[in-house]
């Protein structure tokens, strides 16, 4: 059976919430474990479809994982600008891993980039450690961008954000 990109229901998210703070806190993502502000963030998806698109990945009745659409400025950016549009909290559930899933929701992000009237590009965060996002990123065609790496926690110089960026 194929895997499914779509629109997150309501009755998905928090299943989707815990899908990604587990993916981060098994990842080793988040640097105080389940005390993290940023676990928070994590799990609250019904915020984040409030001011953004919550995309899913499913199989069958199967939940995969999930990914933040943002398609501009606005309170879900952390980055973009005006005219690109955002990709944010990536995860897939360990089960799933290695199958595309991952893969397949940024091609959905992007595919909703290009229909955005006036969008040019699609920009990421994303932590050091995050190899296997990296390799998504670049074979896709997204390219390092270090001139806007950034710190959400300022007060904590080692904790950088990597970025990348696709022109559309």
């Amino acid at each position: 059976m194929d895997i499914v990109i779509r629109e997150a229901k309501p009755a998905e998210y928090d299943p989707l919430g815990d899908i990604t703070a587990l993916a981060y806190l098994q990842d080793g993502l988040l640097d105080f474990g389940e005390s993290d502000s940023y676990l928070t963030e994590l799990k609250d998806v019904a915020k984040r479809a409030a001011a953004a698109t919550v995309l899913v990945a499913v199989r069958g009745t199967a939940l995969l994982g999930g990914v933040t659409f943002v398609p501009g400025p606005g309170p879900m950016a952390d980055l973009a600008a005006p005219g690109e549009a955002e990709i944010r909290m990536l995860a897939v559930g360990r089960a799933a891993r290695g199958h595309g899933t991952g893969e397949a929701l940024v091609r959905a992000c992007i595919d909703r980039a290009r229909a955005t009237q006036g969008c040019t590009a699609v920009v990421l965060s994303s932590q050091r450690s995050m190899h296997t996002a990296h390799r998504i990123y670049e074979r896709l065609g997204f390219v390092r961008t270090p001139d806007r790496d950034w710190s959400p926690l300022p007060e904590l110089a080692d904790i950088t954000l990597l970025t990348y960026e696709l022109t559309l």
